[in-house]
């Protein structure tokens, strides 16, 4: 049976009422991965063994009439920064090629309780940093609607896997977008929480105050599900929120009469192309028939927002990935003669350039000198980005912007750095002020998806839900398969 474009809600219902077995269902998408996955490239490890034993598990529960949770026995994927105990872990950098955490994340220990199957771990851009899943030390991700193509990032490898048939669900990190672009590209719903909705326990931490692991899955029911698993307060990170989890998928109702809509003149102006424009504006439109009411409003600091995040976030870096240092764990240059020269080779050779360029600058606005010039400036531009959407939360309920100015780009596209920079215009600044947000499908451009974000108010993943739910079920571009071609 072909499970491509299946959704958990519907595997679940077919689970049980015995119309399928778990298992048949995961040796069937491992199927899947041996057929195009050395196209697609989406996973760097599999865990094919464990992930049949649970199924078995889960479909012996069945049998014997016990009650299953919505995700018991549906395979899901995970992005190769979140710790399995057990289970290769390298956030594909060289440093931890052979890293096996000893422990579970949050969010696996709360999807182990609900008897999910977990496939394999995902490919990313080294230590999520990167928009194209090419700065990966193992592989390059390739989009499954035209291979030539990049995924997006940093998880590119949790949204191919989605978009290539290769898991039913999956989940990625975002920490300036690595959700929703990603989904974006690849015809995905992707859904960055509120900052604190999701323990960051057993991520493996890039910038600590702008992180967030959320779902990837083919539609927008899926992810309520699987929110509904992975929300929730945490002893072990200081920063989850103490806040009763709502049943996510009661906001699923067709109802956006009334709702308030902003558009933020600034995330339609230079920059955006014109197709994706065009293709936002139909959807607007669409939110207009259904009786949402759209309102402009602006968001004056924008234009700081990539500046800002690219002097926090490396700074966050630079103190995080400072214990990759060759002594406990990980990659380790065995010529040195000193533990100086050992140190300074591991993680010279350890990590990758996009990785290194990053510690760099993250250490150089934290030196003396220079922390009040940039770091405490660009904290100072963060509180008035985060005000900014606070003004704009006083006039309407949610903001629609483009996910990312463009579709998906080819692979080895001649972009400089700064240039890959700018295309994270419209998703960092939900990052920077700690809200909840969603990128559903809304179009094509160039027969490639072009993805829609809706911005929430800090605790609303409910009304974004019905927002997204309604215009999802008034189109159709969620049921639209990938080709797995090139051009």
């Amino acid at each position: 049976m072909d499970y491509k474009k299946s959704t958990v809600h519907e595997l679940h219902e077919k689970l049980v009422k015995k119309e399928i077995s778990s298992v048949e269902l995961t040796n069937a998408i491992y199927k899947r991965i041996d057929d195009v996955d050395d196209k697609v490239k989406a996973y760097l490890t599999l865990d094919k063994e464990n992930a049949l034993a649970q199924a078995a598990k889960v479909d012996t529960m069945i049998a014997k009439g016990e009650t299953i949770k919505p995700l018991a026995g549906i395979p899901g994927a995970i992005k190769d920064n979140i710790s399995i105990k057990g289970l290769r872990t390298t956030c594909a950098s060289k440093i931890l090629e052979n890293f096996i955490p000893i422990y579970d994340a949050h969010v696996i220990e709360n999807l182990k309780k609900d008897e999910t199957i977990f496939l394999g771990k995902t490919n990313m851009d080294e230590f999520a940093m990167g928009s194209t899943t090419e700065t990966s030390h193992f592989q390059i991700t390739h989009n499954p609607w035209d291979l030539t193509r990049v995924p997006g990032g940093s998880s590119g490898g949790s949204a191919s896997a989605i978009a290539a048939g290769e898991a039913v669900w999956s989940l990625g990190s975002d920490t300036g977008g690595s959700i929703r672009q990603p989904a974006s590209f690849n015809g995905c719903v992707g859904i960055k929480p509120t900052y604190g909705r999701v323990s960051r326990y057993g991520c493996v931490a890039f910038a600590s105050s702008l992180d967030q692991i959320g779902p990837i899955t083919n539609d927008v029911t899926d992810a309520a599900i699987v929110l509904n698993t992975i929300c929730g307060v945490d002893a072990h990170d200081s920063t989850s929120l103490p806040m009763e989890v709502p049943d996510f998928t009661k906001a699923l109702r067709q109802d956006v009469k009334g709702l308030k809509i902003g558009l933020p003149k600034e995330f339609y102006g230079e920059g955006i192309d014109a197709p994706v424009k065009e293709q936002i504006k139909l959807a607007i439109e669409k939110y207009k028939e259904l009786g949402a009411e759209i309102v402009d409003i602006s968001l004056p600091h924008t234009e700081y927002a990539v500046i800002t995040y690219y002097i926090i976030a490396p700074a966050e870096a630079s103190a995080n990935l400072a214990r990759f240092d060759g002594v406990r764990y990980g990659y380790r240059n065995m010529k040195a003669t000193s533990a100086p020269e050992m140190t300074t080779a591991s993680r010279t050779e350890g990590f990758g350039p996009e990785v290194r360029r990053r510690i760099m600058l993250g250490t150089y606005v934290l030196s003396s000198g220079y922390y009040d010039a940039y770091y405490k400036k660009a904290m100072q531009v963060r509180t008035l980005i985060r005000e900014d959407f606070t003004k704009a939360f006083e006039k309407c309920d949610l903001l629609l912007t483009p996910t990312s100015p463009v579709v998906a780009y080819p692979i080895g596209g001649n972009m400089s750095p700064l240039e890959v920079y700018m295309l994270d215009v419209t998703t960092i600044p939900v990052n920077m002020a700690g809200l909840p947000g969603i990128s559903i499908p809304c179009g094509f451009v160039d027969k490639m998806p072009v993805g829609m974000q809706l911005i929430g108010k800090p605790l609303g993943e409910e009304t974004l839900l019905r927002a997204a739910y309604t215009f999802e079920q008034a189109t159709q571009f969620h049921k639209a398969v990938a080709s797995l071609g090139g051009k």
